[in-house]
């Protein structure tokens, strides 16, 4: 797939595990589901970023950036392992965050994410209601110009045709692992929120004539915004490997209600179905919400019985922390 001729920053501990969800298999009748383990990339808790960051700080490097500035949430699991990754490469960091999601508990502002953000020691700088965080990034760009450093800016959650390079890798990382385990994949699904990583996965199965589908859930309650997003990163990774561009993908829609950041009881019951069957922790904002919406695709009969299907889970475990009371009745 060419990717040995883009510079990267080695961050991920890979392979991650690829292991059988044979509990949980069980008691869904079918397919037999596999769970990609990249919550164990191994950096600052891990999630899937990290191997985005790899080759967005690798180029950062390239271009002798001293600054990295990156924008999110207050709970923003990309921030978090970019601070991390800024650490780990010598570069300071600049992280611009809001408090979009109308989430009031007390932790959400000083737990979780946000409080190892600040372990890390990332400049932290907080929107106002009226601002918005990219104008306030571009803000904080002209400030690191201004001091005669450089700046290299990377978008919410690492999505752009860079990062996706990371998911292009994650997808041979499957397929290579599937063989030596001899487990025929048919499908791949995973949480789709900022687009590349459905993005780069994508491109990584069709680039390679795996045969294998790629299925995002939308996280973001926002179907025409994610699927605009996937189709713009694949066409530019595409480009970027010099391979033709994948325009046909499946966002599976509904799932993300009722908005991006805030779960709603599938999710609850799929974060604790895991739990209480393989002893996997899930996210309420990304993985949670992608759990739900496989178990809901496996009853809709989306999948055959005979099939096998890979869920990738993304991490986002800090996060859990900031939602601690939608558990508080959990049996």
């Amino acid at each position: 797939m060419g990717l040995a001729q883009f510079r990267t920053f080695s961050l991920v501990h890979r392979p991650t595990p690829l292991e059988h969800l044979k509990q949980l298999s069980a008691a869904l009748g079918g397919p037999e589901i596999y769970i990609k383990r990249d919550d164990c990339t191994g950096l600052a808790f891990g999630g899937n970023k990290t191997r985005k960051l790899e080759f967005l700080i690798g180029d950062a490097l390239e271009k002798s950036a001293t600054t990295i500035v990156s924008v999110g949430s207050m709970q923003s699991n990309h921030v978090r392992q970019t601070a991390a990754a800024a650490v780990k490469a010598g570069l300071k960091c600049e992280l611009v965050l809001d408090w979009q999601v109308p989430w009031t508990q007390a932790a959400y502002g000083n737990s979780g994410n946000i409080l190892l953000d600040r372990l890390l020691g990332a400049t932290v700088h907080l929107c106002s209601k009226d601002e918005g965080r990219n104008d306030k990034a571009d803000e904080v760009m002209a400030a690191i110009e201004a001091r005669g450093e450089k700046g290299y800016f990377i978008p919410t959650g690492g999505s752009n045709a860079v990062g996706s390079l990371g998911y292009v890798d994650c997808a041979i990382e499957i397929m290579d692992q599937a063989k030596h385990q001899n487990i025929k994949v048919d499908h791949v699904v995973l949480a789709s929120g900022s687009g590349g990583t459905q993005a780069g996965m994508m491109v990584g199965l069709a680039g390679t004539d795996s045969g294998i589908s790629c299925i995002g859930i939308d996280i973001d309650h926002d179907p025409v915004g994610v699927r605009a997003e996937v189709t713009r990163i694949a066409a530019q990774t595409a480009e970027l490997l010099g391979i033709s561009p994948q325009t046909t993908f499946e966002l599976a829609e509904g799932y993300g209600a009722p908005e991006y950041g805030m779960p709603n009881d599938k999710t609850i019951a799929a974060i604790t179905q895991l739990a209480q069957t393989e002893a996997i922790i899930l996210d309420p904002v990304y993985t949670g919400k992608a759990m739900a919406g496989l178990i809901d695709l496996i009853a809709k009969n989306r999948f055959g019985k005979d099939e096998s299907v890979v869920f990738v889970h993304t991490g986002g475990g800090p996060g859990l922390f900031a939602y601690s009371s939608i558990f508080e009745n959990t049996p």
